[in-house]
C-alpha cells in the first residue's frame, strides 16, 4: 500500500520523528483555513502516489492567503503521471540549513534490509545514482540483528554527513530504522531529510510503501487501504478479495500463486501478446473464487480472450475443474476462455473438462501453447469486431 505524504509524516510521528506541521485539505477554502492556523508562509503540496510532484507543479510555496488560495485551485485536479490531485497538504515551512536522502527497503537478492544514505538530497536520487554512484553510502542490516547505534555512525561517516549534525542524523536514522520494521513497511524514503538553521533533523518528505499482508497486525491499516489509488477494475478486483492489477493489453490472465501469474504474463508477451492484467487466485480455485475472478475479467472492455493457467497443489486437478466448469456456469462471458491444467490430479481434472470443450472454452497441454491459443483468439476476435467488443 502506497501512503500519501500526510499518512507517511502521521506514520514516522507516531515513532518521535519529527516532521513538519500541517494539515490536509480537499479544496481552496479548506488550504486557505489550514494556513490560517499554521501560520504564513506555508507550502502547498499535491497529494498523489507517484514521484515528481515538484516538476509537475504539485508543490508551490505560498506567503500570503491569496497564493495559497491561488495554488491550491491551480493544483486541484491536476494530472501528475496519470494521478489527478484530490487532496492537498498544507505545511509550515522549514528554515533548511541542509539537505540529505535517507531510505530504507529490501534488497531481495541479499535477504536482507538495505539503507541508502546521501548527502546530495532535495534532488532526485536516481540521478546522483547514476551520476555520482560514490555519493551514496548503502548498508545491508540483518534482520535478526538488526541496526545498532554504532553502525548508524559508521553509515553517517561513510556518507560525509558534516558534523554537529552527524550524531543527530544518525539518531534519527536508528529510529527510522524502528517505524520501517514495526511498521512492516516495504519502503521508507525521506527527500528530503533536512537540518534546519537550528540545527534540527526533521523529515521534510515521506514516501512509504506498506506491506498489505500485514493489516491483520494494524488496525487502523484498513484506512490505508481505503485511499488506494485503483481503477475500477482493481477496485473490483479487490472487493473481492483478488490480487488484482490492470495492465493494458487484450489477453485476461487468470493463475494461482504470484510467480506463476507473473511467468503468464511474460508469456504472453513473449509471444507477441499483451496481458490485459494480473490476478492471482492464491491458492484456492473453487467455484466461488473463480467465479469472482471471470466476472472481474470478462467486465474488462478490452480483453479479448482469457487464460487460465492453474498448477495444482493442494487444490487438486479434479477440484479446479470443477470450479471452472461451475464458475463458466455461472458467469455469461463474452470473451473465448484457454485453459492450462497441472500439477496434482492434473490429468483427472482435464477428462472433467473435455465433455465441456467448445470454441469458448479450450484446452492447452501447456502453458506456451495456450498462451499462443489466447493470442491468438484475442487477435481474431479484435478483427471480426472491427476493435470494439
Amino acid at each position: 500500500m502506497d501512503l500519501f505524504e500526510h499518512q507517511g509524516k502521521e506514520l514516522f510521528a507516531r515513532y518521535s520523528l519529527a516532521v513538519p506541521e500541517g494539515e490536509v485539505a480537499f479544496n481552496p477554502e479548506e488550504a486557505v483555513a489550514a494556513a490560517e492556523r499554521l501560520g504564513l508562509p506555508v507550502a502547498v503540496k499535491a497529494q498523489v502516489h507517484t514521484g515528481g510532484r515538484g516538476k509537475a507543479g504539485g508543490v508551490k510555496l505560498a506567503a500570503d492567503l491569496d497564493e495559497v488560495r491561488r495554488h491550491a485551485g491551480n493544483i486541484l485536479g491536476l494530472d501528475i503521471s496519470g494521478h489527478v490531485v484530490r487532496r492537498l497538504w498544507i505545511e509550515r515551512t522549514s528554515d533548511i540549513a541542509a539537505e540529505y536522502y535517507a531510505s530504507f527497503t529490501l534488497d531481495r537478492s541479499a535477504r536482507q534490509h538495505l539503507g541508502m544514505l546521501s548527502a546530495q538530497g532535495g534532488v532526485d536520487i536516481e540521478t546522483v545514482a547514476a551520476e555520482n554512484p560514490d555519493a551514496i553510502a548503502r548498508i545491508h542490516i540483518d534482520p535478526v540483528d538488526g541496526l545498532s547505534p554504532q553502525q548508524c555512525r559508521q553509515w553517517v561517516q561513510k556518507a560525509r554527513i558534516p558534523a554537529p549534525a552527524d550524531a543527530e542524523v544518525a539518531q534519527v536514522l536508528g529510529d527510522l530504522y524502528s517505524a520501517y520494521r514495526e511498521a512492516d513497511a516495504d519502503l521508507v524514503e525521506v527527500n528530503p531529510l533536512i537540518v534546519t538553521a537550528a540545527g534540527d533533523v526533521v523529515l521534510l518528505d515521506a514516501k512509504v510503501t506498506l506491506d498489505a499482508n500485514s493489516m491483520f497486525r494494524h488496525d487502523d491499516y484498513a484506512d490505508y487501504d481505503a485511499t488506494q489509488s485503483r481503477d475500477q477494475r482493481e477496485q473490483a478486483a479487490h472487493a473481492k478479495g483478488l490480487q488484482y492489477v490492470g495492465l493494458d493489453g487484450s489477453v485476461g490472465v487468470i493463475a494461482n500463486g504470484a510467480g506463476l501469474a507473473m511467468s503468464t504474463v511474460d508469456v504472453v508477451n513473449q509471444v507477441g501478446g499483451r496481458p490485459a492484467n494480473f490476478l492471482d487466485i492464491g491458492g484456492g480455485a473453487n467455484a466461488e473464487v473463480m467465479s469472482n475472478a471471470l466476472e472481474v475479467i470478462n467486465n474488462d472492455p478490452a480483453v479479448r480472450a482469457i487464460l487460465i493457467n492453474i498448477f495444482g497443489g493442494i487444490t487438486r486437478g479434479e477440484q479446479i475443474a470443477e470450479g471452472i466448469i461451475e464458475a463458466t456456469g455461472r458467469v455469461d462471458i463474452d470473451s473465448p476462455i484457454v485453459v492450462r491444467l497441472d500439477g496434482t490430479n492434473a490429468a483427472e481434472g482435464r477428462e472433467l473438462l473435455v465433455p465441456h470443450l467448445s470454441e469458448a472454452l479450450r484446452l492447452a497441454p501447456t502453458m506456451l501453447d495456450a498462451a499462443r491459443q489466447a493470442v491468438e483468439l484475442a487477435a481474431a476476435d479484435a478483427g471480426d469486431a472491427g476493435g470494439a467488443k
